[in-house]
């Protein structure tokens, strides 16, 4: 147990100095929250961190300002007043405006059908309030953008790993399988290049957890690797490439 706590400790040493690295290019960050004391809570956070934020309360303020002006990230609440899919909307206008800017959702609303609404809207990531914590947030950004920064900088020479059916662009983070796109969020995404890099290897829990940048339980990335086999099953009902291996953890096996 000493022993893994001074894992984690490392780990969010190693985060902290990345956050503060990244946050010094002096990102652009909109903030769409109804409330407003956690609206003050997540911007203090984030100017705390070197980020610029602007903040707006409702879906309306928010779509004034992009229309003006796009942000470099923005952050969305689900509910914003009486419209209870005032951040899906604002996700979708988003969208039309810019294929391309990340859009965190960051909402009360946990259930595994408006995650997946919000990531097929085109959302990068998806996280609830009650497990988000005022050190996670800027740390989930920074790891955002240091995918922007590395998308920019690659974007002539991607790598590229195929197995059979599989083809992941590690610096697109595309990935398709059997010629089809497989829609995975950045934690899924982070998760699968692990085990697709040394096909039929066991990566044990820590090991994807390291992968990820994630500090979970054993039940979180069972339920990440559930989801991104439901991916996979919706291009193709007959995926079975990522087997359980009892005790030990997970392996690619096409």
């Amino acid at each position: 147990m000493k022993k893994k706590n001074i894992w984690y400790s490392f780990r969010y040493f190693q985060l902290k100095k990345t956050i503060t690295h990244t946050a010094a290019m002096t990102y652009r960050i909109a903030l769409v929250e109804d409330d407003l004391r956690l609206q003050a809570n997540y911007a203090q956070a984030l100017h705390r961190e070197g980020y610029e934020v602007s903040s707006y309360s409702s879906r309306k303020e928010a779509v004034a300002a992009f229309d003006r002006s796009l942000p470099d990230l923005a952050v969305l609440d689900i509910m914003l007043g009486e419209e209870m899919e005032g951040g899906f909307d604002l996700c979708q206008h988003l969208r039309s405006l810019s294929p391309v800017i990340p859009i965190i959702f960051l909402t009360a609303r946990n259930s595994d059908v408006d995650r997946v609404s919000g990531l097929r809207l085109g959302a990068w990531d998806y996280l609830t309030k009650d497990t988000t914590t005022l050190d996670f947030l800027p740390a989930r950004i920074s790891a955002l953008f240091r995918t922007v920064e590395a998308l920019r900088s690659n974007s002539t020479n991607n790598r590229i790993i195929e197995h059979q059916n599989l083809r992941i662009d590690e610096d697109r983070k595309e990935v398709h399988w059997r010629s089809l796109p497989v829609s995975l969020t950045l934690t899924e995404f982070w998760i699968l290049l692990c085990l697709a890099r040394r096909p039929g290897h066991v990566k044990n829990h820590d090991q994807l957890m390291e992968a990820a940048s994630v500090i979970v339980t054993n039940n979180a990335i069972a339920a990440h690797i559930r989801r991104i086999r439901d991916k996979f099953q919706e291009v193709d009902s007959t995926f079975n490439a990522i087997r359980s291996e009892y005790g030990m953890g997970y392996r690619w096996q096409p």
